[in-house]
């Protein structure tokens, strides 16, 4: 029984976590699988991103030498500025008019505060968002309830008459 490991699949040269931004992301998953895990980046951004900075999407992300590592994050920080601005998550910003493309907890903070301006200015979104309705048009009529249940409870029928 060998104890040797086939050239690259040793156990110490593999990174179990690798930090981008305020992320840390698995090291043990692909680069694509690992930047999905991110908040802001899907598939598509993924894909993308890993074309631009020249990296196999299959590739272990742990076991990606420096250089590619800082060629993914250098292609996430300067996304924007690769792709159209339709496949951006954040465009002509309210404030300063730009396109940005938001990842990990600035996405989640850029959207607070976006729904809290609606709030503020009580636009039709922001009035719904403050009844805790829907926001985008779907339909309310019949689903979207928070209530209890509606119409005929069969379990409360069933105990009276036990008792009964």
């Amino acid at each position: 029984m060998s104890t040797e490991q086939p050239e690259g699949e040793g156990e110490d040269d593999i990174r179990y976590f690798v930090r981008i931004g305020q992320t840390d992301l698995d090291g043990t998953k692909s680069v694509e699988r690992a930047l999905i895990e991110m908040n802001g980046i899907g598939r598509r951004t993924a894909r993308l991103v890993c074309e631009s900075a020249g990296v196999d999407r299959r590739a272990t992300f742990g076991r990606l030498d420096d250089d590619g590592v800082d060629a993914v994050v250098e292609a996430v920080e300067n996304y924007v500025e690769e792709v159209p601005e339709w496949l951006t998550n954040h465009q002509r910003g309210y404030f300063s008019g730009e396109t940005t493309h938001e990842v990990g907890n600035d996405l989640s903070m850029t959207r607070r505060q976006d729904v809290n301006r609606m709030k503020m200015i009580n636009s039709y979104k922001g009035v719904r968002h403050k009844r805790g309705q829907k926001v985008r048009g779907q339909r309310t009529k019949s689903t979207g309830r928070t209530e209890g249940t509606v119409g005929v409870n069969v379990e409360a029928i069933k105990e009276e008459e036990e008792t009964e």
